[in-house]
């Protein structure tokens, strides 16, 4: 059994055609659905090599017919169609008659990504030259210029059944569709929803803020506070002194020198301004009643400078943050002169000022 070339070539050929046109909007399902089409065609046939070689089958040679189709459309992508053609076929040998009829049962399968090409498959009864019975299975494209009218192109493959034999035939044709599309339903539009009547509500303040709780974003404001419009709290920025920081530094005897193991203090004052760069300090020296009063001053002074000068150089703080004062023996902690005292007395103070937010009140 052969498997004549020339219809492959044109049915490996459609699936690429149809790909190039396939923006065919108007032959989409739901036009073709429940029509009566019928169709005009011309075929170009090619009986299989075996009979244009044998005197069985008079030499037929290649040549044209036309014919007629008449079909339905039963869904959206199925649809039967019936066919007569007329064969005007020749010997290839003597050039005498090899006419025939060909009558045909087709069911056609229109692709759902490409609703323009379709796959056909059917039973044929040929009498040119003997009276055979073929099975055909082809596909084609069809392309319509609006609701009715379209052209298409087929090609098909006949494959004997009671004789063996692969002819080919390929199609150009007019269809036409008999009356309209039906037309959608438009769905009834929903009922309209039944909305309850909205009763208000006295407005409240719950918090008596003079705020009313629809517009309050801050709830239960202290009675005392001001409030904007929004009921939250006013408040107003001031500096103010945030306590005294004790700096336990313990000198070596007459030195201002911040040993390593004395500035965890003075690295925790440093790391509290950078986070509040509008903090300032004042560095105090105090020194234990012990010797030269004048001595122990200046002394006092060059020890607050060395902490001074850490927090400028290790924390980056502006000079004009930091104050350092030296008060030698003259603001002692503890009265006396008991080893306890003099330990409480030699000290550093840090006396830090920053911005604090206060609420208004009324």
């Amino acid at each position: 059994m052969k498997l004549n070339k020339t219809f492959l070539a044109v049915a490996a050929a459609f699936p690429l055609f149809s790909g190039a046109v396939v923006a065919d909007d108007v032959a989409s399902a739901a036009q073709l659905k429940e029509r009566v089409f019928g169709s005009l065609f011309t075929e170009y046939y090619r009986p299989d090599v075996d009979k244009t070689s044998s005197s069985a089958w008079n030499y037929m040679d290649n040549d044209w017919g036309y014919g007629v189709e008449v079909g339905y459309y039963l869904t959206e992508q199925w649809a039967l169609r019936a066919e007569f053609a007329k064969l005007n076929l020749q010997s290839k040998l003597d050039g005498s008659d090899s006419d025939g009829n060909r009558i045909g049962f087709d069911a056609m399968f229109h692709l759902t990504r490409y609703p323009s090409v379709y796959l056909v498959g059917g039973l044929m009864r040929m009498d040119a030259v003997q009276n055979t019975t073929a099975a055909n299975i082809g596909i084609g494209y069809k392309h319509f210029f609006n609701q009715n009218l379209a052209v298409y192109a087929e090609g098909n493959r006949y494959q004997g059944i009671d004789e063996t034999y692969a002819d080919a035939g390929f199609k150009l044709g007019l269809t036409y569709l008999f009356g309209t599309p039906a037309a959608t339903p438009t769905p009834a539009p929903a009922p309209a929803p039944i909305v309850a009547p909205v009763v208000k509500a006295a407005p409240t303040d719950a918090d008596a803020d003079g705020v009313m709780d629809s517009a309050d974003k801050c709830a239960n404001t202290p009675a005392n506070h001001k409030v904007d419009a929004t009921g939250c709290t006013i408040y107003q920025e001031k500096m103010a002194s945030v306590g005294d920081i004790d700096i336990e530094i313990l000198f070596p005897f007459d030195s201002a020198v911040v040993t390593e193991s004395q500035r965890s203090d003075v690295e925790n004052l440093g790391a509290f301004m950078q986070r509040f760069p509008e903090s300032t300090v004042m560095i105090e020296g105090h020194a234990s009643n012990i010797g030269n009063a004048a001595y122990n001053m200046r002394l006092s002074e060059r020890r607050a400078n060395a902490v001074a000068e850490m927090l400028k150089q290790n924390f980056n703080i502006a000079e004009s943050r930091i104050s350092a004062v030296g008060y030698g023996v003259t603001r002692p902690r503890v009265e006396g002169s008991t080893r306890a005292a003099h330990k409480a007395n030699q000290r550093i103070e840090a006396k830090v000022t920053a911005k604090i937010k206060e609420p208004v009140l009324r």
